[in-house]
């Protein structure tokens, strides 16, 4: 398969077919974002993508599952990801879900009726990077988008009647933002209401340009139990229908794994009885952490 450059996609998605459809990400200027760098965004062509159905054929009996990559291939135009989706579903006849990255900007771009036309094309589960809850730490970050957005974007997805995933990042307001970056985090989450929702551990790794901000001092990593401080707040703080909330991704210093509400008590009582015992051996080592 020619794929072009590295390829990155959800943990839930490891036993999926990758189907490149985009090149690189359409925003791409996050300052914490390590990936896509080496890479000019660009839509690849239905020639090129057919090219690759073929060469999946002789499997296509065994493939369930099929993730469009890479970064954002949601911001596709509808009039050209219609029969991108529909070559995926003639390619593979026992398929069941279709997995993409977006983000607000790219959801918001699709009205409801889009989206439920792509789910009826077994659009199944939709990958959103809301990173914080805290619109000044998304200006900083140059996440180019707000709160507002994100919260709009998760109730079209929703009205569509597809699966949300949102995914946030502990560490990500530095030390001097903290506390509000987790309890605002955990508020706009409740408001989202995803079905699924993941915590990342911020791991500063070049060519992110907050890794220079974090080596001239201007930024300020929190620690292990700082950011487990930020776990246990943003759990606190979410009230949600039903959904199933993990930290399980290599970057965390803790893996967690709860639905909530129904756990969120004993899960974060867990979560401070290691944070109480400050046991730096408990948690996972900087050896093991990665992205």
């Amino acid at each position: 398969m020619p794929y072009v450059g590295a390829i990155y996609r959800p943990p839930s998605e490891a036993r999926s077919f990758i189907l490149q459809v985009t090149v690189g990400c359409s925003h791409n200027k996050c300052t914490f974002c390590s990936v896509y760098k080496d890479k000019k965004f660009q839509i690849k062509s239905l020639e090129e993508i057919e090219e690759d159905l073929k060469e999946a054929e002789p499997f296509a009996q065994h493939i369930r599952r099929v993730f469009l990559a890479d970064g954002d291939a949601l911001i596709i135009p509808q009039r050209k990801l219609i029969p991108i989706m529909e070559m995926v579903n003639k390619t593979f006849p026992n398929l069941e879900r279709i997995g993409i990255y977006g983000n607000a900007k790219s959801i918001l771009k699709k009205s409801v009726d889009d989206l439920k036309a792509l789910k009826d094309l077994k659009l199944g589960i939709v990958y959103i990077g809301l990173e914080s809850g805290n619109d000044e730490i998304l200006r900083k970050v140059k996440k180019g988008d707000t709160t507002a957005n994100m919260i709009d974007a998760a109730a079209r997805i929703h009205a569509a009647g597809i699966t949300l995933s949102v995914t946030v990042i502990l560490g990500l307001g530095g030390k001097e933002m903290s506390r509000i970056h987790a309890i605002d985090t955990g508020k706009v989450l409740s408001q989202m209401d995803p079905e699924f929702a993941a915590a990342l551990s911020l791991m500063l790794v070049p060519p992110a340009p907050l890794c220079k901000e974090y080596e001239e001092g201007r930024f300020h990593l929190p620690g292990p139990f700082e950011m487990l401080e930020e776990l246990a707040l943003i759990i606190a703080h979410m009230d949600v229908t039903h959904c199933f909330f993990s930290s399980n991704h290599a970057s965390n210093y803790l893996p967690v794994q709860v639905w909530l509400p129904e756990g969120k008590e004993e899960i974060l009582a867990l979560i401070r009885e290691v944070i109480q015992r400050h046991d730096r051996n408990i948690l996972r080592p900087e050896a093991y952490r990665g992205l």
